[in-house]
């Protein structure tokens, strides 16, 4: 159930980085018009983000209950940002971490996506799993993060997939429509995925 990562040309080779933000970069080129003019074009890239299926030895799905200041509350797996200079698997290992208090030696990437699917702007996530994950510590939060963690059966999990507030839209809708009938695997199979069997 793999996916590789699709190459996204949004950016060519030719652009200049004008701007660089706390988490944003804005990228500006020449382009060639039909007339043969020129005129500048310009793309936002975001710094990539991450979402991490975390599952305990027990078999026991990691959710965490989150507050951020400006939002109303929601329900997410852990994540955040890969930040400069680190690897996508560095970037999830230390989210795992400072979110949780876990870590694991079982990482796999599942898949990647483009999350706004809009050509003006780059913002891909990379979505893993870490399967025997153990706490060994307690989380480190920043300011800006209010985190209870969670520890749900698979049952559990489904179910709180389909729920509103429940923020990994991309989750939500694999596992409906594994429900729905309309994937390739059965929810067992899902589940066997998931953990590795």
């Amino acid at each position: 159930m793999t996916e590789e990562k699709k190459e996204f040309k949004k950016i060519p080779e030719n652009a200049k980085c004008v701007f660089k933000g706390v988490l944003h970069e804005v990228w500006q080129w020449e382009q060639e018009q039909f007339d043969g003019s020129f005129k500048t074009f310009e793309c936002l890239r975001r710094r990539d983000g991450l979402t991490i299926v975390a599952i305990t030895e027990d078999n026991r799905f990691i959710i965490n209950y989150e507050e951020h200041p400006g939002y109303p509350p929601f329900i997410t797996f852990p994540g955040g940002n890969i930040e400069e200079g680190q690897t996508q698997e560095q970037g999830a290992q230390r989210e795992l971490l400072e979110e949780t208090g876990c870590e694991s030696d079982n990482w796999e990437l599942w898949f990647s996506n483009d999350i706004l699917n809009y050509k003006k702007m780059v913002w891909d996530n990379y979505v893993f799993i870490a399967r025997d994950c153990k706490k060994i510590q307690e989380p480190e939060l920043d300011s800006g993060e209010k985190i209870e963690t969670h520890f749900l059966s698979f049952e559990e999990f489904v179910k709180i997939t389909q729920d509103p507030k429940f923020r990994n839209k991309e989750i939500t809708k694999i596992v409906k429509d594994i429900l729905d009938n309309e994937h390739e695997l059965n929810l067992q199979d899902f589940k066997n995925f998931l953990l590795g069997e």
